[in-house]
């Protein structure tokens, strides 16, 4: 078992090997050690989109971990636009906090109420004025209805691959009629190789999650990809072990496999044009996209005259 230069890898804990009990055998979990591949720097397209429950918040930072050189971006960026700024999918707030302690008014929009409790905390630990640049929304991507207007809007952490194909272009319609005239739309994805997946269309990861809580957590994952259905699904096999207990947990995330071409399509179709992208190769088989969009006149105009339209969705 061989990375790409050829370094041997470590074998995957044997307290990894009774992870899987008897109600994960429908799933056919790959055997701990068997093929998996341990990545140390990142783990190309592995960033989960589901909601996670309270004991995965250490997994889930560690999957977007490769990522977090984007906040110093979108902050750049919000310089450039200025505020108001709309954020996606924004879970426990890993761009929203920075941005209003920056100084930018945010209205943060995620499906779950667990991780925009966590925002809210984290604001107000801060302080007031962090607290009070924030406003958090609940609600689903591909339901959503904007009242105001925005400088910057943001889908960041790969949340484009959330929104099922069918209901993207009513998203950036959404987004484009809600930018004010110079705003921008940026998001980024995870783009696939086909050649790439169409070798390997099954992949197993190991790797242990960073925790300072006195915890041992070592994770399988699972990554299967349906070409036909431009899906991907990715399975994840915890063990947590600590002084007096441990736990097992198996997670799943349900994702699309973003076509580029359609995207951009899409993109132009909601009056949006790509003015800047910026691509970083993560492996052999993947690579990771930010595209920066501007709202054209017509988007523009229809910020204007269509603001009082909808609602925005109620405050947690």
């Amino acid at each position: 078992m061989h990375t790409p230069s050829g370094t041997s890898l470590p074998a995957v804990p044997a307290a990894l090997a009774p992870v899987l009990p008897s109600r994960y055998d429908r799933e056919r979990a790959p055997r701990p050690g068997a093929g998996a591949r341990i990545a140390p720097d990142a783990l190309p397209g592995l960033e989960s989109v589901s909601a996670m429950d309270e004991g995965s918040v250490w997994l889930h930072d560690a999957l977007l971990g490769p990522h977090s050189a984007d906040i110093v971006r979108y902050l750049g960026l919000a310089r450039s636009t200025g505020g108001p700024v709309l954020d996606l999918g924004s879970g426990a707030g890993r761009l929203a906090v920075p941005f209003a302690r920056h100084g930018f008014a945010v209205d943060a929009v995620d499906r779950d109420a667990s991780a925009l409790e966590r925002l809210e905390g984290w604001a107000r630990r801060i302080g007031p004025q962090v607290a009070g640049l924030v406003a958090t929304h609940r609600a689903d991507l591909t339901e959503l209805r904007l009242s105001g207007s925005y400088r910057l809007a943001l889908l960041a952490g790969a949340m484009v691959s959330a929104v099922p194909p069918a209901r993207r272009p009513g998203l950036l319609r959404e987004v484009a009629d809600h930018l004010e005239a110079g705003g921008a739309l940026a998001l980024d994805y995870t783009a696939h190789l086909w050649p790439g997946l169409v070798a390997e269309p099954r992949r197993t990861w190991a790797f242990q999650v960073p925790r300072f809580d006195g915890i041992d957590e070592w994770v399988v994952a699972r990554q299967v990809f349906d070409l036909g259905a431009m899906s991907e699904r990715i399975t994840y096999y915890t063990a947590r072990t600590g002084k007096l207990s441990s736990e097992r947990t198996m997670l799943t995330t349900d994702k699309w496999i973003v076509d580029q071409e359609r995207l951009a399509d899409e993109l132009h179709s909601a009056g949006l044009r790509v003015e800047g992208r910026r691509r970083q190769r993560i492996d052999e088989r993947t690579e990771s996209v930010l595209l920066v969009c501007r709202a054209d006149d017509r988007a523009a105009a229809a910020c204007r005259g269509g603001r009082a339209r909808g609602t925005m969705p109620t405050k947690v």
